[in-house]
């Protein structure tokens, strides 16, 4: 069971903006695939395309089965451009954002639980570019069976902010979340592969 607020996200349809939703793998943060039952939003569920087909195609199907879309990492550019051009309603796109990036495309480093690390800044690029808003999502569990997501605006206007800052605050409220409770983070994906090997300045 999960208990929700949508009160920031309410409030932030009214703007009529486009929306970058940011969360970390923790907790029981899939099922953020159903929101479309209580937004007005069209849902995007960006996710890494994975090499084997077979499993790919699992993944697609399970998390697809409701009324969102499912786009890997390779085609959110494009969708979220053409998204913005024709725009017919407002769209939401969920953005799992603390995995590591490819070495090629780490753009920025910085700190997490202690570690120089890669940190994915897409969402962020994409939020500039095409003037759309952030938020945050944290969930949190009570007790068994029963956990609290809880909506946290970051902003409106992301051209406002220098770049990456928008990247560090968003890793750092994942980071917040792990230290109050590292028990509910997914810690299989090897998050720190490419620790301290941050090119030297």
């Amino acid at each position: 069971m999960f208990l929700i607020s949508f009160l920031v996200l309410k409030e932030l349809e009214k703007t009529e903006q486009d929306l970058i939703l940011m969360c970390g793998h923790y907790a029981s943060w899939e099922w953020v695939f159903i929101l479309d039952r209580f937004v007005n939003y069209d849902i995007y569920g960006i996710y890494k395309r994975l090499s084997n087909p077979y499993f790919d195609k699992i993944i697609k199907k399970s998390r697809s089965r409701f009324n969102g879309f499912l786009i890997s990492t390779k085609e959110s550019i494009a969708t979220i451009a053409k998204n913005s051009k024709f725009k017919k309603k407002i769209s939401l796109y969920g953005f799992a954002s603390d995995q590591t990036p490819k070495l090629k495309r780490a753009f920025h480093w910085g700190k997490f639980m202690g570690v120089t690390v890669p940190i994915h800044t897409g969402a962020e690029m994409l939020a500039k570019k095409h003037n759309l808003a952030i938020a945050f999502l944290a969930t949190e569990r009570i007790k068994r069976g029963y956990y609290m997501t809880t909506f946290e605006k970051i902003t409106t206007t992301p051209k406002d902010y220098e770049n990456f800052e928008i990247s560090d605050i968003f890793i750092k409220k994942v980071e917040q979340q792990i230290i109050k409770a590292p028990e509910y983070y997914t810690w299989t994906h090897k998050r720190w592969k490419h620790k301290d090997k941050a090119p030297s300045k």
